[in-house]
């Protein structure tokens, strides 16, 4: 879905300040006010496996050589017990605890301590304060955008240490990547945790809070539209990106190097993984501008979902395939590593030109060319809690007159790529793409469903005339 903020002149505004209307506008935005026993049972689902699952994964590889079936056939077998595995499972160390909290203080010092100084040398990138879009209550918060800076900053030094200070071995993130796991999990319960207290006691925005009166769903799915500390240190910005994202790299920098210590090289299979994943964290960072009027920013409440979500389940099973592939080497006929290669970044090219065309119209308000043509688009309005009016388009040319997502079908192209790089030998690489296709494929019904409550006639119009979600012709 591409659509354009935009708000009339105040003399076309219209105001409409009863109780109904208020209560209608609070449902079109961000997360649901009523809880399902569906949408429950999922959530408490999640809140007491979802470690569990990011454990079994990493112990398969520590203890199984990352094969998914045989910790189950030796439990079922009684070949061993439950605690056999824990006690053979590395515990949570001081020197990890030490490397985690410096870490996070680096990642915090650099977010909120040194302003973007990035956008005024490289040509084409938009960072400094920039304004994210418009909240239910109309509100429109502004962000230090320096994740593209802190990035580089963040592997100059990394790269200066591998090669000239040696102050600590390439392989430190492999090597404590269990103790680090517990270190994770600690963050993300008491980030999640201190936003739930703080939404009850010292909201930054009252308005912009949602109880549903269900103490699970909203620790998972959060109250807060947009939490803060001070001016600048926003949650939601912040565990997005930093610092499970710029970790990423490092992560996979941290495989290829104790790949290259174990077998004395570094196989194509891990390159391809470090510079396809790589090429996805650094667009990130280049457009973490646009990032601020993604699905993310604009509707999600911070809460456990992204607050663990960010520092425990992105870093450990986004990283999967490089992880895998130190204790799997795979080393790829140049076939099979062109074709990866050019799967690899077909998908990206659909994923960036669908993102850029949304930008595009959205920056010019439809005064652009798409594919050498005036947009086509369908106008629409809705209204912000306060009772103002905005008015927006939704494009329907380009890559998103095929279909209402295509940007996620390329980023699923990519991550098919990622999983192909590691081979057929085992199941636990690809997983990243199972999930990623329930992920966004649930994203699209999630945000086309809060498109319908928000446009409403105008959604209708808009998906009549772009039919298919994902997959031309098919979904």
């Amino acid at each position: 879905m591409a659509a354009h903020q935009e708000k009339k002149p105040s003399e076309e505004r219209k105001h409409k300040n009863t109780q109904n209307h208020t209560r209608t506008s609070q449902v079109q935005w961000g997360r649901a006010w009523e809880v399902d026993w569906f949408s429950l049972a999922s959530i408490l689902f999640l809140l007491m496996f979802a470690p569990l699952i990011v454990y079994y994964f990493i112990m398969s590889c520590d203890q199984y050589q990352c094969s998914l079936i045989d910790p189950v056939i030796d439990l079922l077998t009684e070949k061993k017990h439950l605690s056999d595995i824990w006690n053979k499972t590395p515990t949570l160390t001081y020197r990890a605890a030490g490397i985690y909290t410096l870490w996070v203080a680096f990642q915090v010092f650099l977010y909120v301590f040194i302003p973007d100084f990035c956008h005024k040398f490289i040509p084409g990138y938009v960072g400094g304060v920039q304004e994210g879009a418009v909240t239910p209550v109309g509100v429109v918060n502004k962000y230090e955008i320096n994740g593209l800076q802190a990035w580089i900053i963040t592997h100059v030094l990394w790269f200066a240490n591998a090669y000239y200070f040696h102050w600590f071995s390439p392989t430190i993130i492999f090597d404590n990547w269990i103790p680090l796991l517990w270190c994770a999990n600690i963050l993300g319960y008491a980030v999640s945790t201190f936003a739930t207290i703080k939404s009850y006691f010292f909201p930054t925005n009252a308005k912009d809070c949602k109880f549903t009166g269900n103490f699970f769903y909203d620790y998972m799915m959060g109250i807060e539209f947009n939490p803060r500390i001070g001016k600048w240190f926003d949650f939601k910005l912040f565990f997005n990106g930093r610092p499970g994202i710029v970790a990423w790299t490092l992560i996979n920098l941290s495989y290829a190097a104790k790949q290259q210590e174990l077998y004395g090289e570094v196989t194509n299979s891990m390159i391809l993984v470090n510079v396809l994943q790589g090429i996805y964290v650094l667009d990130f960072f280049w457009n973490e501008a646009w990032y601020l009027k993604t699905i993310d920013i604009c509707h999600d409440h911070f809460g456990w979902y992204l607050g663990w979500g960010d520092c425990v389940w992105l870093p450990y099973l986004y990283t999967l395939q490089g992880l895998y592939l130190v204790y799997h080497p795979v080393q790829l006929c140049a076939a099979n590593a062109i074709g990866i290669l050019i799967l690899g970044m077909i998908g990206y090219y659909i994923f960036r030109t669908t993102n850029h065309q949304k930008d595009l119209f959205r920056r010019t308000n439809g005064n652009c060319k798409i594919w050498g043509k005036k947009p086509e688009y369908i106008e629409c309005s809705y209204m912000s809690v306060d009772g103002t009016k905005y008015y927006s388009k939704l494009l329907t040319s380009g890559f998103w007159g095929w279909a209402r997502h295509f940007n996620y079908t390329g980023d699923l192209m990519g991550s098919l790529a990622y999983c192909l790089a590691c081979g057929f030998e085992h199941i636990l690489p690809y997983f990243y793409i199972f999930y990623m296709t329930i992920l966004l494929t649930h994203r699209c019904i999630r945000d086309e469903h809060r498109c319908f409550s928000k446009y409403g006639k105008d959604w209708k119009r808009y998906t009549a005339a772009v039919p298919y979600r994902l997959l031309p012709g098919i979904f």
